[in-house]
């Protein structure tokens, strides 16, 4: 017994030689005070304000896209693949049970002992016995090393379930995007209406004068070629919706028809809130690729740990309890009960540098991981800082787009008022008609991206903060 405490301890101390896993520094990444195209005062608006939630075919579309997306339901499938491999962890460091039972026959030859057997010794050359056993093994995990796989396998799961989260932002600001678009398709066809009517009507009066002997018929016909302009215009359209519903159907795993049928529920006026105020660091507790990279770095340092204590010596105990007989009749004689009783221990020795360079290989991973936490928050601050300024540049676009609207259609009603007074000529008016033209169409695509400006702006802030599952890494 001396002897085997002895061998153990100096197996124990040869695992241990190596010293302790590197140090890998995670230091956490510096972010400025606050944004730098952030809003100056506080607006009180909420994130989820930025998103068309009052526009039915938005809800519609994300209802389905949340329900029946491939890509979506293909992330949630992860997050239980996660699951599973954190249940196979935790179920290393517990006992493994078995049950066997078997028949086995047996032919001895006589001849295998010898020329001859001492007088009186005899036995059975043909035998059948019949056992029945339960076994029991047991890693006790003394140095922790299954644990640390277990805590490993948890913090993924982590990083599975805010991975879905990105997917599920992702989506969602895809849909609300295309409705956007839609949206303002739909107020671009309206304008380029009103200009085609515009130039419909110039060109009738025209043709009036051009009757009357009083104007030349070029007039009527460069009326009607500012209306042909506005038609094409408003054909080019279509196209776009072709896309977008297309893009649609990829998105919700919906049918065309569905999909139309969605987009042709009347919205409300659109809304433009007021883009929230928000610090950088907030973007460390938000942003789920933030989130999946941090837990994908602890993961990492789990296994480091687990691969560090791999020096360490493992413990293993195992029993067996069971029935040895050789006739079915005797399978339950108090004699027939047999069993076992054992404990090792193992540890390695001369290794040559194989477990050394196993955790090597664990640090590099681990600092690349944590590299890749580095890139994801300065992706997410310079996605977050490009979107308040794609917001405020957007907004500055719209206010001066609508001016632009407004004072342009007034010079036109100006010119046509001043022609029927006889203070101007009808080539006035049609100038001032084809500039006025299309700046209402300017004006409907400014706040489509304003309001575009905002989704990116919800996404690059962290989007939905409602976890896909509940972590269970705690």
């Amino acid at each position: 017994m001396r002897r085997a405490l002895l061998l153990a301890g100096s197996l124990a101390l040869a695992a241990c030689a190596g010293g302790p896993p590197p140090e890998v520094a995670t230091p956490t990444p510096v972010l400025p005070p606050e944004f730098l195209y952030a809003p100056d005062s506080e607006s009180g608006t909420a994130l989820a304000e930025l998103l068309p939630s009052a526009d039915p075919g938005y809800d519609t579309l994300a209802a389905q896209a949340l329900a029946g997306s491939p890509t979506l339901a293909e992330a949630l499938a992860r997050i239980e693949q996660a699951r599973a491999g954190a249940v196979r962890a935790g179920a290393e460091r517990l006992p493994n049970i078995g049950a066997n039972a078997a028949v086995t026959g047996q032919r001895t030859n006589p001849n295998q002992f010898g020329a001859s057997l001492p007088p009186g010794v005899e036995f059975d050359t043909e035998r059948v016995s019949y056992a029945a056993n339960l076994t029991a093994r047991w890693d006790p995990d003394i140095f922790g090393r299954l644990r640390a796989q277990e805590q490993a396998a948890l913090f993924r799961i982590d990083a599975a379930d805010a991975q879905s989260r990105a997917v599920r932002n992702a989506l969602l600001a895809e849909i609300a995007a295309s409705v956007i678009d839609w949206r303002t398709l739909d107020a671009r066809q309206a304008e380029i209406e009103d200009d085609i009517a515009a130039a419909v009507e110039l060109a009738r009066l025209a043709g009036v004068r051009e009757e009357a002997g009083i104007a030349p018929g070029f007039d009527r016909v460069r009326a009607e070629s500012a209306a042909n302009a506005s038609r094409s215009r408003l054909a080019a359209l279509d196209s776009e919706r072709a896309r977008l519903t297309g893009r649609l159907v990829t998105l919700t795993a919906q049918g065309g028809a569905q999909v139309r049928a969605a987009l042709a529920l009347d919205p409300p006026a659109p809304p433009l809130p007021e883009p929230p105020v928000a610090l950088p660091s907030t973007l460390l507790a938000n942003r789920p690729d933030v989130l999946a990279a941090a837990a994908i770095l602890a993961a990492e340092d789990a296994d480091l740990a687990a691969t560090a204590r791999r020096r360490f010596p493992t413990f293993d105990l195992s029993a067996v309890i069971g029935l040895l007989a050789f006739g079915p009749a005797d399978l339950f004689d108090e004699d027939s009960i047999v069993g076992s009783l054992a404990a090792a221990v193992a540890a390695p020795l001369l290794d040559f540098g194989r477990i050394e360079a196993e955790i090597d290989g664990a640090a590099a991973e681990k600092r690349a991981a944590f590299q890749s936490y580095r890139g994801a928050v300065y992706t997410a601050l310079g996605d977050a800082e490009a979107a308040y300024g794609l917001v405020a540049a957007a907004d500055r676009e719209l206010a001066a787009a609508r001016a632009e609207a407004a004072s342009l259609q007034r010079a036109a009603s100006l010119a046509e008022t001043r022609q029927q007074a006889g203070l101007a000529d009808f080539l006035t008016v049609l100038e001032a008609r084809r500039a006025a033209d299309a700046s209402g169409e300017r004006a409907a695509a400014a706040l489509g991206r304003a309001q575009r400006a905002r989704v990116l702006l919800w996404q690059a802030l962290g989007g939905d903060a409602q976890p896909t599952t509940r972590s269970t890494s705690q």
